[in-house]
């Protein structure tokens, strides 16, 4: 039986040390390891960014960050979306993306909601009220 999790939210100046290791770490483990896409994940953008930690016991299980609208995009923004690999397919993911969206709507509540995926993850989005505009970029 899978214990309860815990759900945080931090703005980046509210992270301590720890928890800005263990959501580095995870991100690297999933998008530069797991899925050999070597790229430069500290954009620079974090600092501005409201960021949401899943922790089951005091493993970090799964992270997205949230911006405010004009930030990253001229509309709010979910980005950075992952969830470890061995608990896939629980419905961790739509959780996290459930959280952020109401997070965002609650505070621009008139404005649309963006986000940039892989598009391997179309029909998953798709699930939550997003849809594809744009060409496919890798």
């Amino acid at each position: 039986m899978m214990g309860v999790t815990n759900d945080l939210w931090l703005h980046y100046d509210d992270l301590s040390k720890d928890q800005l290791y263990d959501l580095m770490s995870l991100r690297q483990q999933v998008f530069v390891v797991e899925q050999n896409c070597p790229y430069l994940d500290v954009d620079g953008d974090d600092q501005n960014a409201y960021h949401l930690l899943s922790y089951l016991d005091d493993n970090l299980i799964g992270y997205l960050r949230a911006f405010k609208g004009g930030i990253k995009y001229e509309s709010p923004s979910i980005g950075r979306v992952v969830t470890n690999f061995t608990l896939r397919g629980a419905g961790h993911g739509r959780r996290l993306m459930r959280l952020g969206i109401a997070r965002l709507r609650k505070m621009e509540p008139k404005k649309k909601i963006v986000i940039s995926a892989q598009h391997r993850l179309k029909a998953f989005y798709e699930e939550l009220n997003f849809y594809a505009v744009g060409d496919i970029y890798l």
